[in-house]
Formats: C-alpha cells, structure tokens, sequence
C-alpha cells in the first residue's frame, strides 16, 4: 500500500513570479523591465513587444522571436507606447496588497512562499550605480510580513524580468558586462536579506533561454550561437552569486531553478527511442553545467558540429566547478512524446511533442500526466542526488465565479491530488529527496506565455479580466480549503 506520510519540515506553499503578480510598474523608483514592454495576447494571438525610434517617432511591434528573430528597427528601442494594453503593468496587484495576500496564504498554512526580485524595482537601469533604497524598502516589507506567520521566503533572483535599459543598451544577457550587473544586484539582496532569506535560486526556468531568450535573458537576437552565449553568461553570473552568497550569506542555500518534463517515445521504433535520449541531453544540459560544474560532452560536440565558438574568460570553467547549486528547484507541468514521423505540435511552458493518447488536456493543449512527475523526480534524483524542490506545478483553467462568489475548481483539485500522491510515492516508495511544493500560481496572476488572466492557476480568485477590468478583489476558491486540509495533514489528507 502507498504510503502519504511526507517529512516533518516538508515545505508546503505556493509560488509566484513579480512581472506576473506584483504590478506597481513605475511606483517606488522603479524602471522598466522587458516584461513591461509585452503586450496582452491570447491562446490563438501571440503577445507582441513594442517599440519605438526616439528619432522619429515611429512606434510598433514585433513578436518574441520563438523559433525566429525579432523584427526591431534599427535605431528603435523598446518601450511602452501609448494604446497597448501591459498586463505587467498592475497584473494582480501584489505591490498593494502583499499584506492582504500574506494573511491568506499564512490562513491555508503556508510554511514558504516563492516569489521574485524585480530587478528593475532595485536597480531601475540595470546599470545603475546605486541601488533604489524604496525597492530595497518593500521587500524588507514583504519578508517581514512573511516572517511574521512563519511562512520561509523561497526567492528568485531574476525570473523573466531583465531591466529594459540593458536589453536596449547591451543587448540583455549576450553582453559579459550584464554578468557583473547581476553581481551587483545579488551583493544588494544577499546583505541586505541575510536575516531573512534563507532560499533563494538564481534564474527561473534557465533553459527557457534555448526557447524564448527575449523572455529569458532579454535577447533581441534568438540565433543559436547569441543563445548559447547568453546561457554561458548566465552560467557564470549563477556560479559566481553562488560563491557570493557564501561570503556574504553563509546560512543560505542557493539553487537553480530548470523547467522540467519527461519525453515519451511514440513507439519501440529505435528512432523514435533516439529522439527521446537527445531531448534528455536537452533537458539535462543547464542542470549538468550548474549542478556537476561543467559543460558535459553531448553539448560541446552539438556546439562543434553547428559552428559555435563560446567566448569564455580564461578562469570561467573553475568559476563553474567551484559555483555548483545547493538544490535543484523545478517546474513541472506536463510531459511530451517524441516521434520520428509525425510533426511536433506546441505543447504546454514552450515545449513541442505529438499528442499522448493516454492523457486528458485542457482547453490551452497541456496534457495532465501526475505519473510523469514521479518518474521526473526519479530521473533528477537518480543523477545528480541534491534535494530536489518542485517550485512550479499546476494547469490554467477558466473559472467560473459563481452568483454567489463561489468559485468550485474540482478539476484543479483532482490535478493537485494526483500529482501530490505522485510526490509521496517517489518519497516513500522510491527514496527521492523532495523538500518542498509551491504550486504555481497559488493566487490568479498573469499568463507568461499569452498575457491572458482567464488562464488561472490560483487556489486564490482574483477579480481582474484579461482587457485589464475588476476590482482586483480576492476570494477563496474550493480548492483553498482543499489545500489547507492538505498542508494541515502534511499531505495525509487529500479527498
């Protein structure tokens, strides 16, 4: 019989990312960030970036280069032009009411709770010289708010957000400087939150660069050798805040944060089984170099045979071997198939497979398999042996709100369950190191990848639409209660 029992200091809570949630887009000193300048969009429209030519005055907009590279003007710039609609720009709110919303979290029984930086609401340019004292000033605020019901900070450094002006200026991650300007912004956080952080990761969903690098690193180039060196700048910025952490922060343990999924086979057809071991190096290639500490061979040979030359400084591979990661955190959503006949259709967090007959989808085609996050956490168990922390988790759905402001989300409940009962199977049938779950979008927020607010995650109902109406009033939805018996059982109790 399996077994429910989760350890004692099992961290339960929820997670949520600043450029989705926190809003107050120009409040406090902060700057603009390459989440501010994106568009609403939809699951059949694609969110746009826009732009403008501060010599002529010519403004548009271009799509986030998935696959293809972005149309910006020579001489333009990306900003915010008046007539589009930013859902970043107030998104749910967090910024006024971090206090309302800490209770509620604190009332389902949170012990952490993941949020982000926004590095802009620090440094308003990137490049500042000194940090913004009021952005310094709120998250003191909400750590202290946090910390007053007991509830862990998990924080992630950068996630989605690089500061507007180094993407027009040096064009985001590609340029080395931007490593030194992230330095900065970590030096900032870990003296200031010593004693009051203990979690952090340094990049959310880092491989997400090999798909979306605008959203990633804010690239305006999507070529594979500008790719590949932005993901080598991260790389080094990440080693390097973990050796500044240790200096600076020495009860803290620094992680990276990698989403994560499992690549079926479509059939026994040896080509199709060979197309799932390269989506494994895929999958596998940012964990490799940030938790064993150095690029392993499948990539150097893939970057030898497509003609890419990594720009290293002469010490950056003993920077990689002495800035490993503490903890692996993860998100995981949904799994793929791999065929070596049928073409790939877009699937759930950026990723590409053919349908899985097996499994039931929802209305966005994210195929729901909680048997795939037990055979992930073994995967990630089995190779490299860290603790393990699934950071993200949950499907987007259209809720209902009820006449009587009643929102019943069975569906997010059966979601939840399943994948729980896979968590304590890999625990206790499997021997997996799990110290935590904070399922995505624990309070309705903004889609990342189509702006949407109908698209919601939240155990927690916020009143806001996707043309940016409502009152941004929260209400408790069924599943609310559901996951406050779960946190209160340690995770015994889920019918």
């Amino acid at each position: 019989m399996n077994s429910h029992k989760f350890p004692e200091d099992f961290l339960w809570g929820g997670a949520t990312a600043a450029n989705q949630y926190e809003g107050g887009y120009r409040e406090g000193g902060k700057g603009l960030n390459t989440s501010d300048v994106l568009t609403n969009g939809s699951h059949t429209v694609a969110r746009r970036i826009t732009w403008r030519n501060p010599d002529t005055g010519e403004t548009g907009s271009t799509g986030m280069g998935f696959g293809a590279q972005m149309e910006v003007p020579e001489g333009a710039v990306l900003d915010v032009i008046d007539g589009e609609y930013y859902p970043s720009h107030v998104a749910t709110d967090f910024y006024h009411h971090y206090k309302e919303d800490i209770a509620l979290f604190a009332e389902q029984g949170f012990k952490c709770f993941r949020l982000s930086i926004n590095w802009a609401r620090i440094f308003p340019n990137g490049d500042d010289e000194r940090p913004n004292q009021v952005g310094i000033d709120f998250y003191h605020s909400v750590f202290d708010e946090c910390l007053k019901y007991g509830i862990e900070p998990l924080v992630t450094i950068s996630h989605y957000e690089t500061p507007l002006g180094l993407t027009n200026k040096y064009g985001g991650w590609l340029d080395r400087k931007v490593v030194d300007f992230y330095l900065n912004l970590c030096r900032v956080l870990f003296t200031e939150y010593r004693d009051k952080v203990k979690y952090w990761m340094t990049f959310n969903e880092i491989n997400i660069m090999g798909m979306a690098p605008y959203m990633g690193g804010g690239l305006i180039k999507s070529d594979e050798q500008s790719k590949a060196q932005a993901a080598h700048h991260q790389f080094v910025a990440s080693a390097k805040a973990v050796q500044l952490a240790r200096e600076l922060s020495p009860n803290a343990k620094v992680g990276m944060m990698v989403a994560y999924g499992v690549t079926y086979g479509e059939t026994c057809n040896p080509a199709d089984q060979l197309m799932v071991m390269e989506g494994s190096h895929w999958a596998h290639f940012y964990t490799d170099v940030q938790c064993r500490g150095k690029y392993p061979n499948y990539k150097l040979k893939e970057y030898e045979r497509n003609g890419i030359d990594l720009q290293m400084e002469k010490d950056d591979l003993e920077i990689l071997a002495n800035g490993t990661v503490a903890f692996i955190g993860f998100s995981y959503y949904s799994t793929h198939v791999a065929s070596a006949v049928k073409a790939a259709e877009q699937g759930g967090n950026f990723m590409a497979g053919v349908k899985n007959p097996y499994l039931e989808a929802n209305a966005w085609g994210w195929q729901i398999d909680p048997t795939g996050l037990r055979i992930a956490l073994n995967t990630l168990w089995e190779r490299y042996e860290l603790p393990l922390w699934i950071v993200e988790n949950g499907l987007g759905f259209e809720d209902v709100l009820e006449e009587d402001g009643s929102i019943h989300d069975d569906y997010r409940i059966a979601y939840m369950k399943g994948h729980i009962e896979s968590m304590a199977d890999a625990i206790n049938l499997d021997g997996v190191n799990l110290i935590g779950y904070t399922p995505w979008g624990c309070i309705d927020l903004v889609s990342a990848g189509t702006g949407e607010m109908r698209k919601r995650y939240g155990m927690i109902y916020v009143d806001r639409d996707d043309s940016g109406q409502g009152s941004l009033e929260r209400r408790r939805k069924d599943s609310f209660y559901w996951y406050q018996k779960v946190i209160q059982s340690n995770g015994t109790e889920l019918d």
